[in-house]
Formats: structure tokens, C-alpha cells, sequence
């Protein structure tokens, strides 16, 4: 048993890695830039999250490895969804929450993470999800 789950919290920090090394690979940061990789990714899910409706942001969730999913649902507060967030709402809520000056910029930022988390659910719930979402975000998402 206990093999079982240290093999299954193995897999959930290697699959949550590669998503952070994907982030990282689009902006050409070293390891040593880990935290802002994670910043981008987390500040991106909790919009994504707070946007979308319970049902749907679970759905979404069920997608994610589970450290991942700890990390999309912390501070959560699902009384409060879906948040009204246009694009620049948006764009305007990753600043807050990256607080990192990075080629590009904020919109870069949301492009990186999006296509980045595009990779690793399913293009159905993909669809989903950018179906949930407001028309001058739905453009902004792959």
C-alpha cells in the first residue's frame, strides 16, 4: 500500500514537472527560474478556476495531476463562481498575481500556461473550457 502511494505522488511530481518545464522550455528559463514558472501557472489556473462554473472547474480538475490539483483548488471558494472577468479583467488579475517582468508580458504569459495546459487534458474539455469563458477570452485561448 504504502508503495503504492509513494509511486502514485511520484507520478503526480513528475507530471506537474513537465508541465512546469514546458512553461519553461517556451521561455527559454533555466530550472533556476522554477518559481516563476509556478507563479505564471498557478495565478493562470486560479483565473481559469474563478471563471468557470463549480461543475465545469471540477471537470477541468479531474484532468490535472494531483499535486496540481491541490495547488488549482487551494483558496478556492466555489460560492463565489463564476467570477465576470473580461480579457483585460483578466489580463490585469495575472499581473497581480505574476509578479515578474518577462518578455512579452502579461498577455505572453497567459498564451505560455494556456498552450501549455492545452498539452496535457483532453481537446474535449479543452473545448470546455474555452467554451465557458467570455468571447474576448475564448480568442485569447488555443
Amino acid at each position: 500500500m504504502a508503495e503504492q502511494l509513494s509511486s502514485a505522488f511520484e507520478s503526480s511530481l513528475d507530471k506537474t514537472n513537465l508541465i512546469l518545464k514546458d512553461i519553461e522550455q517556451a521561455y527559454g528559463w533555466p530550472k533556476a527560474q522554477r518559481n516563476q514558472s509556478y507563479a505564471a501557472l498557478r495565478t493562470v489556473l486560479h483565473l481559469l478556476r474563478d471563471r468557470m462554473s463549480v461543475q465545469e472547474s471540477a471537470e477541468f480538475a479531474a484532468q490535472l495531476p494531483v499535486l496540481l490539483r491541490g495547488i488549482y483548488f487551494d483558496g478556492w471558494q466555489p460560492d463565489s463562481v463564476p467570477i465576470k472577468l473580461n480579457r483585460d479583467d483578466f489580463l490585469y488579475e495575472v499581473r497581480q498575481g505574476f509578479p515578474y517582468d518577462v518578455e512579452g508580458g502579461t498577455e505572453r504569459v497567459v498564451q505560455v500556461v494556456l498552450d501549455t495546459l492545452r498539452k496535457h487534458v483532453t481537446q474535449g474539455e479543452w473545448q470546455d473550457v474555452k467554451s465557458n469563458m467570455p468571447g474576448d477570452l475564448q480568442r485569447m485561448i488555443p
